[in-house]
């Protein structure tokens, strides 16, 4: 079974902007500051933060069954596209059946001036566990995007602006 899910979220900022801190290593940084509720710790195993960069990410503790971390690994920085994939290469929903999980994240100029940040998952799932496809959710894409667009408008207001 294969499937896809999509979340847009939609900003003022300027896409060179927002695609700077999603391009970034700095984006692993800031998700467990701003969002410890969904990601605890992300590493960097290796890399440089250009394609073939691989990330130890970290989930808080929940108390339920589910994976404590995933390695993924950065397929593709596009920099005049605005696109950055990232592929999990072990554990997370590699540990429950699933074949391929990808994370796409395009920053798109839209004509009125705004940007959208859009958030895609890829995945696909063996047929014995083809129920854990309804595990799947763009819940937490769209909270960092909120937040991270919400950390760059205070960045660009706050008393740093000023220097």
């Amino acid at each position: 079974m294969e499937g896809s899910l999509c979340h847009e979220f939609q900003t003022d900022l300027p896409v060179s902007v927002v695609w700077e801190v999603y391009r970034s290593l700095a984006l692993g940084e800031l998700v467990p500051q701003l969002l410890p509720q969904v990601l605890s710790k992300v590493e960097l195993v290796e890399g440089d933060g250009g394609a073939g960069t691989v990330l130890l990410v970290t989930f808080p503790p929940t108390g339920t069954s589910g994976p404590a971390s995933y390695k993924e690994k950065f397929t593709v920085i596009d920099n005049e596209k605005y696109i950055k994939e990232a592929t999990v290469i072990k554990g997370g929903f590699l540990d429950l059946g699933f074949q391929k999980y990808v994370v796409r994240m395009e920053i798109v100029q839209q004509e009125d001036g705004t940007t959208i940040i859009k958030s895609t998952i890829e995945y696909k799932v063996d047929a014995e566990h083809a129920s854990n496809a309804s595990l799947i959710s763009t819940g937490a894409l769209a909270a960092i995007a909120e937040a991270i667009t919400k950390y760059i408008k205070e960045q660009k207001t706050g008393p740093q602006a000023l220097e």
